[in-house]
């Protein structure tokens, strides 16, 4: 890690918990809230997959919608809960640990940047929300390129705005395909396994995995 000039952070369910809008309606879903907000993020990233693949774009959050459309059917949820969850989606919580590692981390002259299917306004609302304000020298959108992670024209955007090389990058992200894409890509590929999962088989094995962002201040 001694090469490393810029740390880049996948968003969702890596710096925001993906599952926060659904708990924060449990008392309404019923116990099986956790369910349908794995349901409705398995759903959300098949369809960014599947729009790329079928070359037929529409940004993060009208696939958010649908995703969410399709997770309220399967799992009986009334209508009327659809606008309070898309908007509890707008404004995601944190987890616990992130708002004191990316301060310590500003600290230490790293250029920092978020790299995300989001949309600009949906990842700049969060950091708003979340209090992460002039924390970011950069988000990085897909909208840019017009493609879904895991492309490679997602992983080039750094790259070219800091003009340094591939392995200089640190690239954080709690999704194993994710965590592939960069690294396959050339980065220096660090694994946020906060679930004890099992890395996906996809021709890159991580040379760091970490169960929360506070493990990187020991790397870096």
């Amino acid at each position: 890690m001694k090469n490393i000039k810029a740390i880049i952070f996948d968003a969702y369910g890596t710096l925001f918990d993906v599952n926060s809008a659904a708990e924060k309606c449990k008392d309404k879903i019923g116990s099986k809230w956790e369910s349908f907000a794995n349901y409705w993020r398995t759903t959300q990233l098949e369809y960014t997959w599947l729009r790329s693949l079928m070359n037929r774009h529409k940004d993060f959050w009208q696939i958010t919608e649908d995703s969410l459309n399709k997770s309220m059917k399967a799992f009986k949820i009334e209508a009327s809960m659809k606008n309070e969850l898309l908007n509890l989606y707008k404004v995601l919580s944190p987890f616990e640990e992130v708002p004191e590692v990316l301060k310590s981390l500003k600290e230490k002259n790293y250029k920092l940047g978020i790299l995300s299917n989001g949309t600009p306004a949906l990842l700049y609302e969060l950091i708003e929300s979340n209090n992460l304000k002039n924390i970011f020298d950069d988000v990085f959108s897909i909208e840019e390129v017009g493609i879904y992670k895991p492309n490679s024209k997602v992983y080039d955007m750094p790259i070219k705005k800091y003009n340094i090389q591939k392995s200089e990058v640190a690239f954080l992200s709690a999704n194993t395909w994710d965590v592939s894409g960069g690294g396959n890509y050339g980065y220096s590929s660090i694994w946020v396994n906060r679930n004890n999962n099992i890395f996906d088989n996809l021709d890159y094995k991580p040379n760091n995995e970490i169960k929360n962002l506070k493990q990187l201040l020991d790397i870096v």
